[in-house]
């Protein structure tokens, strides 16, 4: 089941008879679906797990950190990239629930329904990938243009869809803004960013949703746990890139966003991470468009 939050304003199929008093009054055709905007939100159900995503439109954007940006490091090189397709990406990290409906098993070390699902490899990501896209079979998802042979899988984000919809629309090392110190996110507060202000350090992870959500209502894109992409790390490319999925080959996965125990430069938009397949971290899903042409790989 799924609920298109994005229509707004829809009314419902009853007719006006008699509320004039008169004669019945012609029912109005249905309304087209409304084409969503960044924001929007639309909730599927699976194995009795509320999934909520937001809407991500194709777009450009600035990927990567400014030299004059504190904390910057190699491979954040600042290039142009622009997304061709809007995608769908999950509110929040995944949540525990949502790992143990599908998987059977919670690997998690803190343990608790709404805190996000850690210790995850790469390849334990695949797996309940594959499992989840099983599930989605015969449940319907909004589509734009509602075009024949058009479907959805779930994926991993590639990391130029991660750093677009982490930042939604800011250019800061924030999505809040350039300060932080563990209010606006998870993290370490006694290694602060922008400030000398030390703040809280919860040592922990905490349950999704807990800190304020960024201009797309997507939460802890900053902290908590770090999120798998599904890109090889490598060096970003030297100019501008259509759709950019990372290079072909490599020894380790990007994972994205800091955690509870990462220094807040670690948790700026453009802050990479990288480790062996194996690694262990969280993960965020996106929900994307396949044409039937496509491979399903």
């Amino acid at each position: 089941m799924q609920r298109r939050e994005f229509l707004k304003g829809v009314l419902g199929a009853a007719g006006t008879a008699g509320l004039l008093g008169g004669a019945a009054v012609p029912e109005e055709a249905p309304p087209k679906p409304a084409v969503p905007v960044a924001g929007d939100r639309m909730e599927l159900t699976i194995k009795d797990v509320q999934y909520p995503f937001r809407w991500c439109p194709a777009g450009t954007f600035l990927m990567g950190s400014p030299p004059t940006e504190t904390g910057r490091r190699d491979k954040e090189t600042q290039h142009q990239v622009s997304l061709t397709r809007g995608y769908w990406m999950l509110e929040t990290q995944v949540t525990q629930a949502m790992w143990k409906s599908v998987t059977g098993s919670n690997p998690s070390y803190f343990n608790g329904a709404k805190l996000p699902v850690e210790t995850v490899s790469w390849y334990d990501c695949q797996k309940f990938i594959e499992q989840l896209n099983a599930h989605l079979a015969g449940i319907p998802v909004p589509d734009l243009a509602d075009t024949p042979g058009v479907g959805y899988r779930f994926s991993l984000p590639t990391e130029a869809q991660w750093e677009y919809a982490c930042r939604a629309g800011t250019t800061t090392p924030f999505n809040f803004g350039s300060v932080l110190n563990g209010d606006k996110a998870n993290c370490n507060g006694d290694l602060p960013y922008g400030t000398s202000t030390k703040g809280k350090s919860l040592r922990r992870t905490s349950d999704v949703g807990s800190y304020p959500a960024n201009a797309w209502g997507l939460f802890d894109m900053h902290g908590n746990v770090w999120e798998w992409c599904s890109d090889w790390y490598g060096a970003y490319p030297g100019d501008s890139a259509t759709a950019p999925v990372g290079t072909s080959s490599g020894s380790s996965r990007v994972f994205r966003g800091g955690d509870w125990s990462s220094d807040a430069w670690e948790c700026r938009s453009a802050s990479r991470d990288y480790g062996a397949p194996y690694s262990h971290a969280g993960v965020r899903l996106s929900l994307v468009r396949v044409e039937s042409t496509e491979p399903d790989a």
